[in-house]
């Protein structure tokens, strides 16, 4: 039995039966980390001994009676813009390179309250601003089904190390399909929790109206597990929405037969890569063989949306990272003659050319004489394209379509043209837009050996019937089985 091989379901169900320690599971992923990051290059910092003393932790607490549930001893990484007590946290910028936060982030805490160990904090693009892990400081992440290609962003981190076994699993971010997006290019499951079901306290901020928290694992079962785990209502984010969670894993259900899904036709959209289309159309049909009902519809603002994101998302950037002066905390500049100085050589220094670019888009967008012609018009369609949602929901219990047009891309490729890199998350985008569910599950490879993602969206607060889709197809598919050779 190799370790890092397992899901966290048959690794949970092992770890409770006392047949594998946490200890052996912790180490056996220490040392993969040590033979196979250097290629990869998935984590920012590895919390080696602090990871195997949480692991000695959980096997006396179990040994003792004391199990806390499925992610009990279990190894998972945790994206790099989650504060953890302790440990740096560098959301991938020089900005806060040495930056030790003095409490934990929500996620943090309800991920080490139930038992989990975490290896270490998972690579990222600067503050979550990418597409394809290419903006970190840290230097970018590979992917592990071709290292000459990206991994996706800005979850590549964690999407890299959970395809490459370097972790069980991992939690990241998703403000325009940073979760989904990465997961398709690396042949795994990530998902999206309707905007306010995971808190976002000690979450560092890129666009507080669309950020959520969500898991990158190998299966629907293990992202179902770890999302059970961060949801829930937190008084510290007023965004948090006061509701119960449900036992997501008695969503686990292979037959979905009267489910109706629907599937856009503004998804399969020109300039698509053809493999891309193929591989969902099947998915699509493997669903229709399992009893779902399928049929078209219709989400007519779609084209608007990526327009939209890059109005509010960058709008919010420049007012959240304001706070990034020198003053109080993270990297701050010498030499500086004045404290105005002292402000513009610490941001001109300090942030990364794509972190510049979007706070003078987002700076712009608010300016006075502008506000009103960008961002409240932004807004304004945002709610067109929320209706759309709504309306189709009318019809149809979730929708099914592809999670990107393409494969991942060769590293290099767009980093010269950032309307190409912006334009790799125009299926993604319009789920945050609307603060809706989705999941991202593999639905193949394309002629290269590349993976390709398919997405299913629900209704607000309804993750059980897209995690009920999302599980049905995979386990009739099988392409968790598959994993990259590295």
């Amino acid at each position: 039995m190799e370790l890092p091989f397992l899901t966290i379901g048959e690794a949970s169900r092992l770890i409770e039966k006392k047949e594998i320690s946490p200890v052996e599971l912790t180490e056996s992923f220490l040392k993969r980390i040590e033979q196979l990051d250097g290629k990869l290059n998935t984590y920012i910092t590895l919390l080696g001994e602090g990871a195997v003393e949480a692991a000695r932790n959980a096997e006396k607490e179990i040994a003792s009676g004391k199990y806390r549930g499925p992610l009990h001893g279990i190894p998972i990484g945790l994206k790099d813009i989650f504060i953890m007590k302790g440990a740096p946290t560098t959301c991938g910028s020089k900005m806060l390179e040495n930056f030790f936060p003095p409490y934990d982030a929500t996620v943090t805490g309800k991920l080490l309250d139930a038992g989990a160990v975490i290896l270490g904090k998972n690579n990222m693009d600067e503050f979550a601003m990418g597409s394809s892990n290419e903006t970190s400081y840290f230097g970018q992440t590979r992917n592990p089904w071709d290292t000459d290609r990206v991994p996706g962003g800005s979850s590549g981190g964690s999407a890299s190390a959970t395809a490459a076994s370097l972790c069980m699993g991992s939690v990241g971010t998703d403000t325009g399909g940073s979760i989904r997006q990465p997961a398709s290019f690396c042949g795994v499951v990530g998902m999206k929790p309707t905007y306010g079901r995971v808190s976002r306290f000690g979450m560092i901020a890129f666009a507080s109206s669309l950020d959520q928290a969500g898991p990158l694992t190998k299966t629907v079962e293990d992202a179902a597990l770890i999302l059970k785990a961060v949801s829930g209502h937190d008084p510290r984010d007023s965004t948090c929405v006061n509701t119960g969670v449900p036992d997501y894993t008695k969503d686990l259900k292979d037959d979905i037969k009267g489910m109706r899904i629907g599937v856009p036709k503004e998804y399969f959209i020109e300039g698509m890569e053809s493999e891309v289309e193929e591989a969902a159309k099947k998915a699509i049909a493997v669903v229709q063989d399992l009893g779902g009902e399928v049929e078209e519809i219709s989400l007519p603002h779609t084209e608007y949306a990526v327009l939209t994101y890059y109005i509010i998302a960058p709008s919010e950037a420049s007012s959240n990272l304001a706070r990034y002066d020198g003053v109080k905390y993270g990297y701050r500049a010498g030499n500086a003659s004045s404290l105005r100085d002292m402000y513009f050589k610490t941001r001109a220094e300090g942030f990364g050319s794509e972190v510049k670019r979007r706070i003078m888009i987002g700076t712009y967008a608010l300016s006075a004489g502008y506000y009103d012609a960008y961002y409240l018009k932004a807004q304004r369609v945002r709610t067109l394209i929320k209706k759309d949602f709504e309306e189709a929901f009318k019809k149809v219990d979730v929708i099914m379509a592809p999670t990107t047009p393409e494969t991942a891309f060769k590293l290099g490729e767009k980093t010269d043209d950032p309307i190409k890199m912006y334009l790799s998350d125009v299926l993604t985008i319009p789920c945050n837009i609307a603060g809706i569910p989705g999941i991202s599950v593999p639905c193949g490879f394309s002629s290269e050996g590349l993976p390709i993602g398919i997405q299913i969206l629900g209704k607000p607060f309804d993750e059980g019937s897209v995690i009920h889709a999302a599980h049905a197809y995979e386990r009739h598919a099988r392409w968790y089985e598959k994993r990259p050779e590295i």
